[in-house]
C-alpha cells in the first residue's frame, strides 16, 4: 500500500495504458507521435506522485524511449532518483517495432542510498513540474497549441525541431537548429575531443557526436577508437542520437575494413574507466575464422574463472546493464555478442590478450598497451594514412 508520508520514495516500475501528457520528445522517438497531443494528464499527475524508476506506456502502438528525467529541484530539494518513460509497441506489429522491453531492476528498498539517486549524464528537467496546477487531477489543461514556450524546461527551437501552421503544414523557424551541448567532465578527461588533455595528432575522423582516433599503443597500425565527443562513461549511457552515430561508424569501420581483407572485432571495457572507449581491432580474414575468434575468448574467459555469456544478436546492451554498472562486452563481425557483467576484480589488458593471442593475431608481446608505444612522429604518419585510406568511406562528408 502507497504511504503518504515523507518517507515515500516512489515505486520502482509504474505500467500504464496511455502515455503521459507532455512527456516531450525526448528520445529515440521517430515522430509520429505527437507528446503534445496525446497522452492523459492523469497519468501525468500519478507519474508526478509516485516517482517511477520505469513507466511503461502503450496505447499509442509505438516504440519511444524517453531520456530520463530528475524527481527534484536542483539545488533547491534533496537528490531523487530518475524516471525513465519507455513506450512499447503492440505485439507482433508489422512494422516490427519493438514491443519487448528486457531489463534487470533492482528494488529501491534494497539499494545504497546514493546509488538510487546517482544521475545519469543525459537526464533532463522533469517535463511536468512547469505544468503545476494544470496537471492536477480533475483540472482542465488547455489546448497544445494555447501553451507557450516558457511552459517546458526545454527549447522549443532547439529540440522540437519544426512547428506546423494552423493549416497543418510545417513552417521553418527563422532561427537555425542548434545542436545540444555534449556533456562535460567533471575534471580532467583525455577522451573529450574539446579537453585540452586529448592527443589530437591521433583523431583522424570527426563527426557530430562521435570521433574516430587511433589507439595509442594499437594493435595495429589501423587499430582505431570510436569515442564520443561528450563526456560519457559507457555505451549503455549514450544518447539516443550519439548511439546513432555510434552505430554508423561501427557499419562504415565494417565496410572499410572488409575492403581490405580484414573483419573487425569490437569490444568495450565499462571498468576503471572515464570515458567510453570502443576499441575496434581488424584481423585479416586469411588469419582465422570468426567463429575461432569467439572461440578464443569464452576458451580464455573460462580459464580466468570470467562468465562470458552470449546475448541475442538483436539485443541492445542498455537492457542488460543499467548505467553505471561495470561490464565487459564483445561484438563480433557477424553481430553475435558476448556479454560479462565485472563484480569483482577484472583483468584490464583481457580484450587485448585474447585478439593478441596465438590463435588470433599472434603478437602475444602486444597484449599490453604500454609495451607498444612509438614516437609521436610515427604516430601523425599512420593518422596521415588512415585519413587518406578511409576518406572515401567518410560519411561525414555527407553532412
Amino acid at each position: 500500500m502507497l504511504c503518504s508520508t515523507s518517507q515515500f520514495k516512489g515505486v520502482d516500475i509504474l505500467l500504464t495504458s496511455p502515455w503521459p501528457k507532455y512527456v516531450g520528445n525526448f528520445g529515440n522517438s521517430s515522430g509520429e507521435v505527437d507528446t503534445k497531443k496525446c497522452g492523459s494528464a492523469l497519468v501525468s499527475s500519478l507519474a508526478t506522485g509516485l516517482k517511477p524508476r520505469y513507466h511503461f506506456a502503450a496505447l499509442e502502438k509505438t516504440y519511444y524511449e524517453r531520456l530520463p528525467y530528475r524527481n527534484h529541484i536542483v539545488l533547491q530539494e534533496n537528490t531523487q532518483h530518475a524516471t525513465r518513460f519507455i513506450a512499447l509497441a503492440n505485439v507482433g506489429n508489422p512494422e516490427k517495432k519493438k514491443y519487448l522491453y528486457a531489463f534487470s531492476i533492482v528494488p529501491m528498498k534494497l539499494m545504497d542510498a546514493a546509488e538510487l539517486v546517482k544521475q545519469p549524464p543525459d537526464v533532463t528537467e522533469n517535463p511536468y513540474r512547469k505544468l503545476g496546477k494544470e496537471i492536477s487531477i480533475g483540472k482542465q489543461i488547455p489546448a497544445p497549441e494555447e501553451e507557450s514556450a516558457c511552459q517546458f524546461f526545454f527549447d522549443l527551437n532547439e529540440r522540437q525541431g519544426r512547428k506546423r501552421s494552423s493549416t497543418g503544414r510545417e513552417r521553418k523557424s527563422p532561427h537555425p537548429k542548434q545542436p545540444r551541448k555534449p556533456p562535460q567532465p567533471p575534471g580532467p578527461c583525455w577522451f573529450c575531443l574539446a579537453s585540452p588533455e586529448v592527443e589530437k595528432h591521433l583523431v583522424v575522423n570527426v563527426g557530430t557526436h562521435c570521433y574516430l582516433a587511433l589507439a595509442k599503443g594499437g594493435l595495429s597500425d589501423d587499430h582505431v577508437l570510436i569515442l564520443p565527443i561528450g563526456h560519457y562513461q559507457s555505451v549503455v549511457e549514450l544518447s539516443a542520437e550519439v548511439v546513432e552515430e555510434v552505430e554508423k561508424y561501427k557499419a562504415t569501420l565494417r565496410r572499410f575494413f572488409k575492403s581490405r581483407g580484414k573483419r573487425c572485432i569490437l569490444f568495450e571495457r565499462n571498468y576503471k574507466s572515464h570515458h567510453l572507449q570502443l576499441q575496434v581491432i581488424p584481423v585479416p580474414l586469411s588469419r582465422c575464422a570468426t567463429d575461432d575468434i569467439k572461440d578464443a575468448f569464452i576458451t580464455q574467459a573460462q580459464e580466468q574463472q570470467i562468465e562470458l555469456l552470449e546475448i541475442p544478436e538483436h539485443s541492445d546492451i542498455k537492457q542488460i546493464a543499467q548505467p553505471g554498472a561495470a561490464y565487459f562486452y564483445v561484438e563480433l563481425d557477424t553481430g553475435e555478442k558476448l556479454f560479462h557483467r565485472i563484480k569483482k576484480n577484472f583483468p584490464l589488458q583481457f580484450g587485448r590478450e585474447v585478439l593478441a593471442s596465438e590463435a588470433i593475431l599472434n603478437i602475444p608481446d602486444k597484449s599490453d598497451w604500454r609495451q607498444c608505444q612509438i614516437s609521436k612522429e610515427e604516430e601523425e604518419t599512420l593518422a596521415r594514412r588512415f585519413r587518406k585510406d578511409f576518406e572515401p568511406f567518410d560519411f561525414t562528408l555527407d553532412d
